[in-house]
């Protein structure tokens, strides 16, 4: 089984958690990550400020936050078909941390 691989070029931060992301394809997706933030990772990122710390790791090709949170370059590009996947799997950390 063959994994696509993209790199993320660009990305605008287009309103609170929610990122436009360019691809080396030309693609892009808008991507509300408010929802999949939480867990130990990425529920830290719930703070804005952090958040908006987000920037493109030059070796990796994707995005990347201070605390050492990421998403496979792929996972962004096809974000509507895992989207539904990290939204269970953060209502099961956020069950784990109350």
């Amino acid at each position: 089984m063959s994994h696509p691989i993209y790199r993320v070029r660009s990305f605008d931060i287009v309103g609170p958690y929610t990122l436009c992301v360019r691809f080396d394809d030309n693609s892009e997706q808008t991507i509300d990550f408010q929802p999949v933030l939480a867990g130990e990772l990425y529920g830290r990122l719930r703070g804005l400020e952090l958040f908006n710390r987000v920037r493109i790791d030059p070796e990796v090709e994707t995005l990347v936050w201070p605390n050492g949170a990421d998403f496979d370059p792929a996972t962004l590009h096809e974000w509507p078909s895992h989207e539904q996947a990290f939204r269970e799997l953060a209502r099961r950390w956020e069950a784990v941390e109350a």
